[in-house]
């Protein structure tokens, strides 16, 4: 195992706050989650990093504040560099501050579907300079990285990333665990993300470290999964059954899942999300039948 640098053990305890300059300022914090794997945190978002003796991998730059950061405290903490960068998809807020890790020794990695999309759009981080189509295996010293696609959910190219020897999956966006996902879902597939979620829960993990919230388990992710298959299974029905937006709204309630973060706030902002995806991917609203039962409403 990587050794911390000598004098610095005092400074890392399971969780090192990185105190902002002003009350304002985002808070950054640093801590262990498994031996050498450590979470970011960010304001509301959250990275990981793994440290090996054959160099750093980080798992998302955030932004080029959030990476500036991040990479002084591991220049300092260290004694070995960073290797590797891995997006875990294409949206910007997870992605930007590459350059902060530009250099030489360091290969960027992502999905093909999330370099193609940051690189049409005109993203402003550094591209990857490895990528894959469903899977994709790294092996640090005589532990494994484990990358894996699971279709649409969220953005493009967005992927699994499992720790093997530490049991530890990280995912970002379309898995929250102990929150509700981000308002109207903007970006994301709601059928895509129950089958990427159902996919995760075949996999053989026990850490679950998300972009946002909490670190959980298996519970917390079919928790979540659950929340979401009633969600769209209660807009779905609404819809076929002709009801307008602003009806399922005033008539949804999932009282099992009120102990989710943000429960109350963003409960009307994911019903209409999912409808209008919907809408949109399955034209829901166009069928003869839903029309007749619109119009009757």
């Amino acid at each position: 195992m990587v050794r911390l640098l000598t004098g610095l053990l005092a400074l890392m305890s399971s969780c090192l706050v990185i105190a902002p300059v002003n009350a304002q300022e985002t808070e950054y914090a640093i801590e262990e989650v498994r031996p050498d794997i450590y979470r970011y945190t960010a304001g509301s978002y959250r990275s990981l990093f793994w440290v090996t003796e054959d160099g750093i991998v980080v798992m998302d730059t955030l932004s080029t504040e959030a990476a500036t950061r991040l990479k002084a405290e591991l220049d300092a903490r260290f004694d070995v560099p960073v290797r590797y960068v891995i997006y875990s998809h294409s949206h910007y807020d997870h992605s930007y501050g590459g350059e902060v890790f530009d250099e030489p020794c360091v290969t960027f990695i992502s999905h093909d579907l999330a370099r193609q999309s940051m690189e049409i759009s005109g993203a402003q981080t550094v591209l990857a300079d490895l990528t894959f189509a469903d899977e994709m295996s790294l092996t640090l010293g005589d532990e494994t990285l484990h990358l894996q696609y699971h279709g649409q959910n969220n953005g493009a190219g967005s992927v699994s990333m499992l720790i093997e020897e530490a049991d530890l999956l990280y995912v970002v966006d379309w898995i929250v665990v102990g929150r509700m996902p981000w308002t109207n879902l903007e970006g994301y597939d709601i059928e895509g993300m129950i089958r990427s979620t159902c996919d995760i829960l075949a996999m053989d993990w026990d850490v679950f470290v998300g972009g946002h919230a909490s670190i959980g388990d298996r519970e917390g992710v079919e928790h979540y999964l659950g929340y979401i298959e009633a969600l769209h299974a209660a807009v779905r029905d609404g819809m076929l059954e002709g009801k307008s937006l602003e009806t399922l709204q005033a008539e949804i309630e999932l009282p099992e899942y009120s102990d989710l973060l943000n429960y109350d706030a963003w409960l009307a902002d994911n019903i209409g999300g999912v409808y209008r995806m919907l809408a949109d991917q399955n034209y829901i609203l166009k069928r003869p039948e839903v029309v007749e039962g619109m119009q009757s409403e």
